[in-house]
């Protein structure tokens, strides 16, 4: 079974668990668009396989300013008319949050995709916020959307192919096969068939095979890479993005202090709360298909979710030394 902490951050957390806060300075967090190394030709400019326009970005900011952001009460009746299948509201609803995923995505430059592709991967992600918003939750948009948007940035940078030696046009061509699978993948949920990639490449399956092949390749890290034959690969490698033995702790820490919380819920709670946020399956289910599943309505469904929110929320508070200690 999944953790909470494994679907879901801790900054969400709080936030799910504090259901009545919001941003306090939201305006700001849209407003937060501003230049980036990206604009100024810096390092976070350069794509993997060349170098980013920086007028097109420059372009694109400016661009996406024009949409004006949304109040509660907008966000409120957008979703209600996206509930009722208005392609027009939800298109409004992702434009005019398309700051926000800029604000995400600057916290990602230099790790290993250009601007260019952050800003990409995180409109795929809140995309699929906007799909899965339910406005009666009352929780503001953003609220909701910085989750989905940080983790298809974050799954991006994850799945970013290794920094390869080769001739420009082929690592172009690699480049456009590595994001064609990311899109792929995120628009199916799962990895794509050679099939589908040679589709929407517009290339035989046979090239696909050979981009895959081309982009699976590894070397030893004990290949000497020294002159003297006194240096291997991994003597050189670091990964300072993976955390200290000491964070490690303190995260298991925290994700034994919050199944704990979720034990000491009724079965039925228990239940509800883990197929609400997806702690049971691979996606967060909605009221009515919990309904169906367990038995009752779907507004049974939201009270017992309510509740079970509530306790969760009674159980933070009281145990609130208990966490400091852990962290």
């Amino acid at each position: 079974m999944k953790t909470l902490m494994e679907v879901m951050p801790l900054e969400q957390w709080a936030e799910e668990v504090e259901v009545e806060s919001g941003h306090e300075d939201e305006h700001a967090l849209y407003e937060d668009t501003g230049a980036t190394d990206a604009e100024d030709g810096g390092t976070s400019g350069r794509a993997a396989g060349g170098y980013e326009d920086p007028d097109a970005i420059k372009l694109y900011l400016k661009d996406i300013r024009k949409y004006p952001l949304l109040t509660r009460e907008e966000e409120q009746e957008l979703g209600r008319l996206m509930e009722q299948g208005e392609e027009a509201a939800r298109s409004k609803m992702i434009e005019s949050n398309l700051r926000l995923v800029v604000a995400v995505g600057k916290k990602y430059i230099n790790r290993g995709l250009s601007f260019a592709d952050i800003i990409e991967e995180g409109n795929l992600g809140l995309i699929r916020a906007v799909d899965k918003f339910e406005y009666r939750r009352g929780f503001r948009f953003s609220t909701y959307a910085m989750w989905w948007i940080r983790q298809a940035i974050s799954r991006a940078v994850a799945n970013q192919v290794r920094i390869i030696r080769m001739p420009v046009h082929v690592a172009e061509i690699a480049h456009a096969y590595a994001r064609t699978v990311r899109k792929l993948t995120q628009e199916l949920e799962r990895e794509p068939f050679p099939e589908e990639v040679a589709r929407k490449m517009k290339v035989s399956v046979e090239q696909v095979r050979t981009l895959s092949h081309m982009t699976r390749d590894t070397c030893s890290l004990d290949m000497l890479i020294s002159d003297d034959g006194d240096d291997t690969l991994k003597d050189i490698l670091r990964d300072d993005t993976l955390p200290s033995p000491a964070s490690a702790i303190d995260e298991q820490r925290t994700r034994t202090f919050l199944n704990k919380c979720l034990s000491e819920l009724s079965d039925t709670e228990n239940s509800v709360v883990q197929l609400r946020f997806g702690l049971s399956s691979s996606d967060p289910r909605t009221l009515d298909s919990i309904g169906r599943e367990i038995g009752i309505t779907r507004e049974r469904v939201r009270q017992i979710e309510k509740q079970a929110i509530g306790r969760l929320r009674d159980m933070t508070r009281s145990r609130i030394s208990e966490l400091a200690d852990m962290l």
